[in-house]
């Protein structure tokens, strides 16, 4: 028994240290926020703009035409961008031919005809466009992307 003792009691301890490293493994990967944290969030505070000064930082791409990934549907869309600052909108005007229509192209040209479908593929697009924009203006940033026409048709 005594020259079992030191092997049980190393056998006992791996075990404990295993089970203690693989709950901090587990507590890390999958870590949800508890309570206290989620409450500590700050408000997100939305500034309501009135009709006139959303029109003034408000840039339209109308009736913009590009085939999809799939070479037998087009798609005609039209889009409002909101801007921050009316200085940003008249740079992102500046901009609108150069690089963000080539933006809006790649964007189009990747996805088909089935992810743009419902509401879904929509604020898809939206949010995938505001990610891809922001980082080519040179000031300011881009607010909101809204699809404010849309058609897609089979060839």
């Amino acid at each position: 028994m005594k020259k079992m003792m030191p092997w049980l009691i190393t056998i006992l301890l791996s075990i404990t240290l295993i089970a203690i490293v693989a709950i901090i493994l587990f507590r890390t990967m999958f870590n949800d926020p508890t309570e206290e944290e989620a409450n500590h969030k700050e408000p997100v505070e939305i500034e309501v703009l009135t009709a006139d000064e959303r029109v003034e930082v408000t840039s339209e791409l109308k009736d913009f035409q590009r085939n999809l990934l799939d070479p037998n549907y087009v798609v005609r869309m039209s889009f409002a961008f909101q801007l921050d600052e009316k200085k940003t909108k008249e740079e992102f005007d500046k901009l609108l031919e150069i690089e963000i229509k080539p933006i809006v192209s790649r964007t189009l040209a990747d996805m088909k005809a089935e992810e743009l479908n419902g509401s879904a593929g929509e604020d898809f697009l939206e949010s995938k466009l505001l990610t891809l924009i922001n980082p080519v203006l040179p000031s300011g940033k881009l607010v909101k992307v809204e699809i404010t026409n849309f058609i897609i048709t089979e060839i």
